[in-house]
């Protein structure tokens, strides 16, 4: 299925592209012979030398190791010609302190060159593993299912974070497709894991559990066991607000509100908000004065469900205002399922502003997929 593909999948790492030899060449020459030319206009030939001494410090930025040992080397060549063709008698020491300082520049220069390309080659590897790791973690959409399409927008604070703290998945299991979407308390890579965590019990217990309410209890019990691990490691306790919702073929949906930010059902051009009991959130079941229960709504035919998390509905303009969902949608709903979420996150950004709060943002469309006869 095509559409937005926009769960900002990690770029690779692109090293800089050093410069040919030939332009290399031919960039070094025309600088030396500037400076060369500019010391005799003014007079000033051996002075005016000491802006050459940059050349291998910019080589080092944007070239490759031999290249930059070209440009140290010639750049000594020149110095030390000059300096000690057309240098004032007299100043030996001086003369000599100008080349011996050139030719450390150029040293320390190419070992810099060294090093940068080394971090890059590192990066490289480190941004690989990162975009098999995300593609594991949170699959790209759309995703598609028997019942459902969804499509959505992903996008954490921390751009070069390749999860943040919202989460999202959907699974096709033997009752029907199951639909998770959830936001970690916290940031950093202590919520990253708690977000693994979750996600990884919601795949398997999707297809091992028959009702939502021994599914929310899997969950739960995975952020328990992922906290009492954190407790030994030092790290925080994490709780995870999560809306779980289960769509087979009927025109009802069945969904657990787990602390999380209410869905808004689209249907002829209007915008409504489901009413669910909210329980505690995912790592707090213990503190429950109640059993989990399950909430039923229409989910008809033709009508798109928007689930979204705080990033969204807690975005403030730069006066603190909060960003209103229910009536931007409302303005919204003439676009497309595919196209819709990208256009309330461009719009929430809109409004926020350069001095608003921003925060990880995930917001999702689902409809019905095409019915087979």
């Amino acid at each position: 299925m095509s559409g937005s593909r926009r769960t900002r999948p990690v770029e690779a790492f692109e090293a800089i592209e050093p410069p040919g030899n030939a332009q290399l060449a031919l960039t070094v020459l025309g600088v030396t012979v500037s400076v060369e030319a500019l010391g005799e206009l003014s007079g000033s030939a051996v002075l005016l030398l000491g802006l050459l001494v940059f050349l291998p410090g910019a080589a080092a930025a944007l070239c490759t190791v031999r290249q930059t040992a070209f440009v140290a080397a010639w750049t000594a060549l020149v110095v030390s010609t000059t300096v000690l063709a057309r240098g004032p008698a007299g100043h030996w020491l001086d003369r000599t302190l100008m080349v011996v300082i050139t030719i450390a520049l150029g040293v320390a220069s190419t070992y810099a060159c060294g090093y940068r390309i080394r971090r890059e080659h590192e990066m490289l590897r480190l941004r690989s593993t990162a975009a098999a790791m995300q593609r594991h973690i949170l699959h790209p959409l759309p995703l598609v299912t028997d019942d459902v399409l969804v499509n959505g927008v992903y996008e954490p604070l921390h751009e070069d974070r390749l999860v943040g703290g919202d989460i999202y998945d959907v699974v096709d299991s033997p009752w029907g497709t199951r639909v998770l979407i959830g936001d970690v308390q916290g940031k950093g890579l202590a919520a990253v894991g708690a977000a693994f965590a979750v996600i990884g019990a919601f795949r398997e217990a999707a297809h091992r559990e028959p009702t939502l309410t021994a599914l929310v209890d899997a969950l739960d019990a995975a952020v328990v066991r992922h906290n009492s691990y954190a407790t030994d490691t030092g790290e925080d306790e994490r709780f995870v607000t999560a809306l779980i919702l289960g769509i087979d073929r009927e025109d009802e949906v069945q969904a657990v509100n787990c602390g999380h930010v209410l869905p808004y059902l689209l249907h002829d051009g209007k915008v409504t908000s489901p009413q669910l009991d909210s329980g505690v959130p995912l790592g707090l079941s213990a503190l429950a004065a109640e059993p989990t229960t399950v909430g039923w709504f229409g989910f008809p035919p033709h009508s798109t469900l928007v689930l979204s998390t705080d990033g969204l509905t807690e975005t403030r303009a730069a006066d603190g205002t909060f960003y209103p969902a229910d009536e931007r949608l409302t303005t919204l709903a003439d676009r497309s399922p595919t196209a819709l979420p990208q256009a309330l996150y461009d719009d929430a950004r809109a409004y926020a502003g350069h001095g608003g709060r921003h925060d990880d943002v995930a917001v999702l469309t689902v409809r019905r997929a095409q019915r087979r006869p």
